[in-house]
């Protein structure tokens, strides 16, 4: 089963621990504290997100550490690109445009 990537970040919890693994690796307890979050929610949060390939953990002692996995994005990054370049075409023909404005004023 394929995961849809856009269904996976549609969650606000689960992009705000993105966000924070974005900074630094964490272990549950630490996202718990930081995003102010249930330990359950956090846990459930991270299942989806370990699941769909967007992170990935590590055992520490009795801890487990979650970290990004790059993957994922790639493919978001890779998919957004044709938009990207239709997006600098309108941002550069507003540019000159806006340039014609104020040579004529």
């Amino acid at each position: 089963m394929s995961v849809d990537a856009f269904s996976v970040l549609s969650e606000p919890t689960r992009r705000r621990i993105l966000d924070r693994l974005r900074v630094a690796e964490s272990s549950v307890n630490e996202l718990v504290q930081a995003l102010d979050v249930s330990q359950p929610t956090v846990s459930k949060q991270l299942k989806v997100l370990r699941e769909a390939g967007f992170v990935t953990c590590r055992t520490e002692a009795q801890r487990r550490i979650y970290r990004i996995h790059a993957g994922p994005f790639r493919a978001l990054d890779d998919w957004l690109q044709p938009y990207r370049a239709l997006w600098d075409r309108h941002l550069d023909a507003l540019e000159r445009h806006l340039d014609n404005l104020e040579e004529t004023s």
